[in-house]
């Protein structure tokens, strides 16, 4: 059983990590509305991508759960909205994740060479992305679930490929398999199917705190965690 101290700490965390989200959810709604008349608004999204990837190297997917705009855009407005089916698996599986990964970014690129002394076409083009993705995204999380765009996101394809190792979800053997702590997980991992291995195997993992506070029996954890 956890202790009150426990429980304190869990929902703390997770009352932080919301609150974050809500202070950092207005730079992707600003850059979107107004980055096609202001260019350099589009900058942030260049700002986010750097994040990403240095966050991926040291700690997986923790910027895409506690720093990504976008994603407290869909965790904070989209979700109480959207329904939460099942992301089907080849979204999932690597093949279709990294033709995404190149495909984005090739584009990307190519627009970018076409005037590449200009910040503010490079602004617009770092714009365009956000919009069309962030479109993308939209549909998905009304028609499969909030966060279904962040499974083929290319930052987290490349925060996963970098360090979805690192930090991994430890489960403790009290685990009672209940599904409190799937349901609330942002993306809809399978947790408690790696009871028996004692740590998430899943590279997705967002190293939020939701599942944590989610579990009845205080048996997850972090690596780090004192308690």
């Amino acid at each position: 059983m956890s202790t009150p101290i426990a429980i304190e700490q869990k929902y703390q965390m997770v009352a932080q990590r919301r609150s974050l989200q809500w202070v950092l959810l207005p730079i992707m709604l600003i850059t979107i509305a107004l980055g096609w008349k202001y260019p350099l608004l589009g900058f942030s999204v260049a700002a986010a991508m750097a994040t990403g990837m240095i966050g991926g190297v040291l700690r997986g997917r923790y910027v895409c759960g506690n720093l990504c705009p976008r994603g407290a855009f869909f965790d904070r407005m989209v979700a109480p909205f959207a329904p939460r089916a099942k992301v089907p698996a080849f979204m999932r599986g690597m093949p279709f994740r990294l033709t995404v990964l190149a495909g984005l970014m090739g584009f990307m690129v190519w627009r970018i060479a076409q005037n590449p002394g200009d910040l503010n076409h490079w602004g617009f083009v770092f714009w365009t992305m956000c919009a069309l993705t962030t479109a993308v995204g939209l549909g998905l999380a009304f028609t499969l679930h909030p966060r279904a765009w962040c499974t083929i996101c290319p930052m987290g394809t490349m925060q996963n490929l970098l360090g979805g190792h690192k930090q991994r979800l430890r489960i403790a053997s009290s685990c009672r398999a209940c599904g409190k702590c799937e349901g609330a997980c942002p993306m809809n991992l399978s947790i408690a199917a790696d009871k028996k291995l004692g740590a998430l195997q899943d590279r997705d993992c967002l190293k939020c705190p939701e599942c944590i506070a989610a579990c009845p029996v205080n048996a997850l954890q972090w690596p780090d965690a004192k308690n």
